[in-house]
């Protein structure tokens, strides 16, 4: 069993800690105090190909291998978790979905544009009234003639302005629960789409999400994604993916943690020493570093059974609640060590304790990850 990386994935690592050091970390920041969309970076991420990772070489992307994908996740993420995120959701729910359940007009006609960054997805899921429990969505489409009226809305929704393609799920048949929801690409831009203000998040604050409205929108019968009734199958195996990304994510967030911990334990002096030289600082430096290292082994063995096998739930959903828990327990460490100014906005560890916190929420809680391994070791 070999771990070492390949040529090519330790060229990818450091060209991408090469560009989150100069372009975003200089103005992470700044964005997360006013929570603007970082729009001139992701358009430069999509410059570098990052934006289209997954997506294969015939539709415009770079037909890169999961683990590949992973490492990028978390460089970014290292720089600015919000970054992370909307690389995340464009590459690991909108570009597959796409790819794996539309056809291939619609293959050709979004994958190559989201691929470049051109164009930015949105994945419309949740609802104020269906988080975890998606099958309890209230968003209707009812067919008319060639097209589909949509109504309804979404919530904390990543990109949602900036967004020129959405994944959207709807109810077809309401009677049917979640046999009765199907998918949908949406466009910006379409007449009868709204936004609401930007969510003002404890953390990924630059991350653009909003609540979204439909109010008679009309979709092309060819934009349903699959068939009718296929939506909840495809949001949930969508999922997995994503499950990926965010563990990725929450390994970058905690590895930074562990950066600045180690820099700040080595500069700052108590008692005539750095703080280095004493044992409990020694001991969460120890901790920190081993749980990081085993998050990350678990995100890139759930990589790699993305590319190796048929399912994969079990492995991504292992990576993404471990993963999240380091980046808490991290976090946690990082702004002890630093002490008083770590609970200080002048410190990068207070935006990462932040941060680190959705890691354990979104693409399904830590308690969902519990249900999706057991579920999968009970069978």
């Amino acid at each position: 069993m070999d771990f070492k990386l390949t040529e090519a994935q330790e060229l990818l690592r450091n060209s991408v800690r090469e560009f989150a050091e100069k372009e975003i970390e200089p103005i992470a920041a700044e964005h997360d105090k006013t929570m603007e969309y970082p729009i001139e970076t992701v358009k430069k991420m999509g410059e570098m190909g990052l934006m289209g990772m997954l997506v294969p070489k015939e539709y415009g992307g770079g037909g890169t291998d999961t683990v590949s994908y992973a490492i990028a996740i978390e460089e970014i993420s290292r720089a600015d978790a919000s970054h992370g995120l909307i690389m995340s959701v464009h590459s690991s729910l909108v570009c597959p979905i796409i790819l794996n359940y539309g056809t291939e007009e619609q293959r050709k006609r979004y994958l190559p544009h989201l691929a470049k960054g051109e164009y930015i997805g949105a994945f419309a899921l949740t609802e104020r009234g269906a988080g975890t429990d998606a099958a309890s969505l209230q968003t209707v489409a009812v067919k008319e003639g060639d097209h589909y009226l949509l109504n309804g809305s979404k919530i904390f929704i990543t990109s949602a302005k900036e967004a020129k393609v959405f994944i959207v799920f709807a109810k077809t048949d309401p009677e049917a629960g979640h046999k009765g929801i199907s998918a949908f690409i949406v466009e910006g831009g379409s007449e009868g789409l709204s936004f609401g203000e930007v969510l003002d998040k404890m953390g990924v604050r630059c991350s653009g999400q909003r609540e979204v409205f439909f109010k008679d929108v009309s979709v092309p019968e060819e934009n349903l994604i699959g068939k009718e009734g296929d939506g909840y199958k495809i949001a949930l195996s969508s999922l997995d993916s994503g499950r990926i990304g965010i563990g990725a994510q929450a390994v970058g967030i905690a590895q930074a943690a562990l950066d600045e911990s180690i820099k700040y334990s080595m500069e700052r002096e108590q008692f005539g020493r750095p703080i280095a030289k004493f044992q409990a600082i020694q001991w969460m430096i120890a901790e920190m570093a081993t749980k990081i290292e085993a998050a990350r082994l678990l995100v890139y063995r759930a990589a790699y059974a993305r590319d190796t096998q048929k399912r994969f739930s079990m492995e991504a959903s292992m990576a993404k609640y471990f993963a999240s828990e380091v980046a808490r327990e991290a976090t946690n460490y990082a702004v002890q060590i630093h002490g008083g100014y770590g609970y200080t906005k002048d410190y990068k560890v207070e935006r990462l304790y932040r941060d680190a916190k959705i890691t354990e929420i979104y693409e399904g809680t830590t308690e969902v990850q519990k249900m999706v391994i057991s579920s999968s070791l009970l069978r």
